[in-house]
């Protein structure tokens, strides 16, 4: 059998696997993804907050719905587009991650000379990208949210304790369900069970969309 087509086998059978195991007891698995991305979040938050209060505030005027601009549907989709993408990039990190750590090992073993070399590379390769890229999206995020925390907060008069507080209710859930995939793609790395990725994907990608409905919302409107 083709190498790539076995493992295209394998990926789906250890998916399945991994997804009735998970659906038998989900607490205690949806528990751990919950911590480690709660973890993730305040980490974050508490780095928006250290740099925003050390940031030159804007001489722009941030338009807030529902503050200084009407709040709409427009508005709630604006902000569900902006974190299905960071919820994308994330996921798509935890299936480099089953494709680096599972997939390209099993195909590595049926291959021999350079070939088998280039898999064997490849994956840790790819594994140290995400990491990478990974680490940059979260600092990214905390300069462009930390400047942006500093600017609203002279807006709107307020200390840069009291706006962070103000955000926590639709801040730190949405940051939590964010966070799922990585948090996922951490405890699989850490345990060497990287046949779970795939499956870690699919479940903590539809556990945030419906978070991240609720708390564009709750921006908006709230």
């Amino acid at each position: 059998m083709d190498p790539s087509r076995l493992a295209l086998v394998q990926g789906i059978a250890d998916t399945r696997a991994t997804l009735r195991r998970w659906n038998a007891a989900p607490a205690p698995v949806v528990r751990t993804w919950a911590l480690g991305s709660l973890a993730v979040a305040v980490a974050l938050l508490l780095a928006v907050a250290v740099i925003a209060s050390g940031s030159v505030p804007d001489t722009r005027t941030l338009k807030l719905p529902g503050l200084n601009t009407p709040a709409g549907v427009a508005d709630v989709a604006r902000v569900l587009l902006r974190n299905g993408l960071v919820l994308l990039l994330h996921a798509l990190a935890c299936m480099a991650g089953f494709i680096a750590g599972s997939s390209l090992p099993l195909q590595a073993g049926a291959h021999r000379g350079l070939l088998r070399r280039v898999h064997q590379a490849a994956g840790p390769a790819a594994i140290a990208f995400v990491v990478a890229a990974t680490l940059f999206s979260l600092a990214t995020q905390a300069f462009v949210l930390g400047a942006d925390a500093a600017t609203l907060a002279d807006q709107l008069a307020i200390g840069v304790p009291v706006l962070m507080l103000t955000l926590l209710p639709h801040a730190l859930p949405e940051l939590v369900a964010l966070f799922l995939p990585l948090a996922a793609w951490t405890i699989a790395s850490r345990r060497g069970r990287w046949e779970e990725l795939l499956a870690a994907t699919l479940a903590t990608s539809a556990l945030a969309v419906p978070v991240l409905v609720v708390t564009a919302n709750i921006e908006v409107f709230v």
